[in-house]
């Protein structure tokens, strides 16, 4: 009875934190709005082999990731929600297989299922896992390799390793196709600690060319594909995806070595308060279980492997969620059934994590006179107010797990409730107005919609416009941005008009029809509008500027 109950309890969790609330928040720009303008274009034009944005080459990720999203759109229409789909869907089977996991090295369900509670609620994961963004594939992926690889090892016949190490290949490639050779890396270097601590050296190089197949066959018939028909993708995506942004000192996002540990930390919560314990139980028990050290290697070897990378973003690191969320899961239970210290340490951080950021809003964020910088408005206070919400919700549950601990230490999940429900709600106009322009360009619908020509100086809002507009013609004005390759081309040079050249190129192309820019204002450049040809009308929202020529 108990089984069912928890399991309802996790469904009942997953719709209110991955189902409801995500229709109803506005697409951030550049990275959900380039995810949706690409499959949107993909799934349009019928073309699923070679990548493009704005009708442009876009060669920075590989092909599957974006077939996933395809089939978001395809099931879901045009919806915010839809682009979001293959997140959440990957994040949910990625649950799924946490669950598994748990279930294979413990034999528990209560720690099979409170490993998904653990993954699905974490902040990172959760973030990371409603946005749109390839990594929660990535981590779907990976995932399955890990779990593959253990069941081949824990497999005592020939048929069952076999299966395992296929399954094990055909995640590695699908990883591959989704998001590069970090698909390939990171399941060798998590499973390494466990093969030297078990000698599964000859079994790993007996059915280790299995998987080299199996890999292969998955990603040999697009890579050929791609290959014949854009003869640049590869030496691109291999040099400059991989080796620059890794290695080389001009990499992209450059943080120091460090970068990844708070974060790390802070992407635990609300589970904080066990993790020390997580890792330090999980190294103490290793030799009676030999799944905590997998678990371990599993989450430390990529954390550190991604931290000696030049380049970082924090989505780098949500794969070290999955076996984490075991190790916490197995830590939680023991911790309830011994009344442990960590079970207060985890309500204590959760009602401090909610105060501080309720002081934040308050005191720094609010438009009084003790905020220096305020990010809301006067008319703002209700947005305010949500944000005010969701930290309080925050504190007040961490508060409630605090009086019985050893009762209430599961209602730690629900301290991101209030987060997911409010969050759209919350966003400043400030932020909003610079980050998610679907509301600028819905207010502007009919003068892009009747323009023949429509330009922008930000590759995020030109996506953000293909996406609203179901249209790829988009030009880039004054920055090529992420797209400076594929404008290299000869037949795309044309998309891109640059600030000397826009009087000439407007005077040629007005009598075509309509020409409307929208632009994003840096704040160094808002003098930008009036170095333009005199417009016929101008329409400003924050940062956005809509800037409208009609046909001559």
């Amino acid at each position: 009875m108990k089984t069912v109950t928890y399991t309802l309890a996790l469904v009942a969790l997953w719709a209110l934190y991955y189902i409801i609330p995500i229709e109803y928040r506005l697409l951030w720009q550049p990275d959900e709005t380039r995810y949706a303008e690409i499959s949107r274009s993909l799934l349009a034009s019928g073309d699923w082999a070679v990548p493009r944005f704005l009708g442009i080459r876009y060669f920075e990720k590989p092909i599957a990731g974006y077939w996933i999203n395809n089939l978001g759109q395809w099931l879901f229409g045009h919806s915010n929600f839809a682009v979001r789909a293959g997140a959440i869907f990957s994040s949910s089977l990625t649950a799924c297989l946490v669950a598994w996991l748990s279930w294979q090295i413990w034999r528990d369900k209560r720690t099979a299922l409170l490993a998904a509670v653990i993954y699905l609620s974490c902040l990172l994961v959760y973030g990371v896992g409603t946005y749109a963004v390839l990594d929660p594939m990535l981590a779907l992926w990976l995932s399955l390799a890990m779990c593959s690889f253990w069941y081949a090892a824990q497999s005592e016949s020939v048929g069952k390793k076999t299966i395992g190490y296929l399954v094990l290949g055909i995640a590695c490639g699908m990883g591959v196709m989704t998001k590069g050779f970090l698909a390939l890396a990171v399941p060798v270097i998590s499973v390494l600690p466990w093969v030297a601590e078990k000698k599964q050296w000859k079994s790993l190089l007996m059915y280790g060319p299995l998987a080299v197949l199996s890999a292969t066959a998955v990603t040999l018939p697009w890579a050929l594909t791609i290959a014949a028909r854009e003869p640049t993708f590869w030496h691109y995506f291999f040099w400059v995806e991989h080796i620059q942004r890794f290695a080389q000192e001009g990499a992209q996002h450059r943080a120091p070595f460090w970068y990844y540990l708070p974060l790390f930390l802070l992407g635990a919560l609300p589970w904080l308060g066990f993790l020390p314990g997580a890792l330090r139980q999980g190294w103490r028990d290793r030799k009676m279980n030999s799944g905590l050290i997998y678990l371990l290697g599993w989450t430390l070897m990529p954390l550190l492997f991604f931290s000696l990378a030049k380049g970082k973003l924090l989505t780098y690191i949500l794969p070290c969620y999955a076996p984490l969320a075991a190790l916490l899961a197995h830590h939680v239970l023991c911790a309830a059934r011994e009344g442990a210290k960590a079970l207060r340490a985890n309500a204590l951080i959760n009602i401090l994590f909610g105060v501080m950021g309720l002081l934040a809003v308050v005191l720094v964020l609010a438009p009084h006179r003790l905020a220096i910088y305020p990010l809301y408005t006067p008319q703002e206070y209700g947005k305010m107010l949500a944000a005010a919400v969701i930290f309080l919700s925050w504190a007040l549950i961490g508060s409630l797990s605090l009086v019985q601990p050893r009762n209430r230490w599961a209602c730690a999940a629900l301290c991101p409730l209030a987060l997911a429900l409010l969050v759209g709600a919350a966003i400043p106009d400030r932020v909003k107005n610079a980050k998610q322009p679907q509301a600028m360009i819905e207010s502007a619908y009919g003068k892009l919609q009747a323009s023949r020509y429509v330009l922008s100086n930000s590759v995020g809002v030109a996506s953000a416009i293909a996406w609203e507009l179901q249209r790829d013609d988009i030009f880039l004005y004054s920055r090529r941005g992420e797209l400076a390759w594929g404008l290299a081309f000869e037949d795309s040079a044309e998309r891109f008009v640059s600030e000397n050249a826009f009087p000439g190129w407007l005077a040629a192309h007005r009598q075509q029809g309509n020409i409307t820019l929208m632009l994003l204002l840096d704040d160094d450049d808002r003098k930008t509008i009036h170095t333009l040809p005199v417009p016929d009308c101008v329409y400003q929202q924050g940062r956005f500027a809509v800037v409208e020529y009609r046909a001559q």
